[in-house]
């Protein structure tokens, strides 16, 4: 007897797929740049947001979307350093997807931003297998997780177009070679641009800055700096 067999993983992923798309187009519309921040938790995502937004805050609106599980905690940080901001709660999930950030969008009420950023749930795996419509991926390693992570995780570090190597000032401290990791992700993923950078000395943060200015005047159709 043949038994039919429906992959539904697969379905899944391709009607996110399509949601993703229509957020993008939103986007695009909107003159708005969407960032997806990806990490473990602990690797700095919050302290990271509010370096970059110290640097664009008062030249460009931004609005962020804090992604969780559960607590407000990381939204009241980002909203106290001025950025317009809401708490998305994804009762239980481990992941934002393409619907649930368009449903954040909608919350967040994009009209009148030039960049929005999405932090996303913190873990290295299923956020790295749903698209959420972002323009930029962009995730974050902190030294004190090890330089072997890239083999543990590679679709996060196949999928991302940015990486943030954070906490560099605890180097001494850890057993982590930045140049055989470097070697590792270039390995899954060699057009992925890689920053070093310290949340808590505020090192390495200006060229990151620089990177997302562009992508904003790019989409308002302005040269890049």
């Amino acid at each position: 007897m043949n038994i039919p067999i429906f992959e539904t993983k697969e379905r899944v992923l391709a009607d996110n797929d399509a949601a993703a798309e229509t957020t993008r187009r939103r986007m695009r519309e909107n003159k708005t740049v969407l960032v997806n921040l990806m990490g473990s938790p602990g690797a700095g995502k919050t302290s990271v947001l509010l370096r970059l937004l110290a640097l664009l805050g008062e030249t460009y609106r931004v609005g962020v979307m804090e992604a969780d599980v559960d607590s407000d905690v990381d939204a009241k940080t980002v909203a106290a350093a001025g950025a317009k901001t809401v708490q998305l709660h994804t009762a239980g999930l481990c992941h934002m997807d393409a619907d649930m950030t368009s449903r954040g969008l909608d919350a967040l009420d994009i009209g009148g931003l030039d960049l929005v950023f999405l932090e996303n749930v913190g873990n290295l795996v299923c956020p790295a297998e749903f698209e959420v419509g972002a323009d930029l991926r962009m995730m974050i390693l902190s030294v004190p997780e090890g330089d072997d992570k890239p083999l543990k995780y590679p679709l996060m570090f196949t999928i991302s177009d940015v990486l943030l190597v954070n906490k560099t000032d605890t180097q001494p401290v850890f057993d982590f070679d930045l140049d055989k990791m470097t070697d590792r992700v270039r390995a899954l993923n060699e057009n992925i641009r890689i920053f070093p950078v310290s949340a808590k000395e505020n090192e390495g943060f200006a060229p990151v800055a620089a990177l997302l200015e562009n992508l904003i005047r790019e989409r308002r159709g302005e040269n890049c700096v």
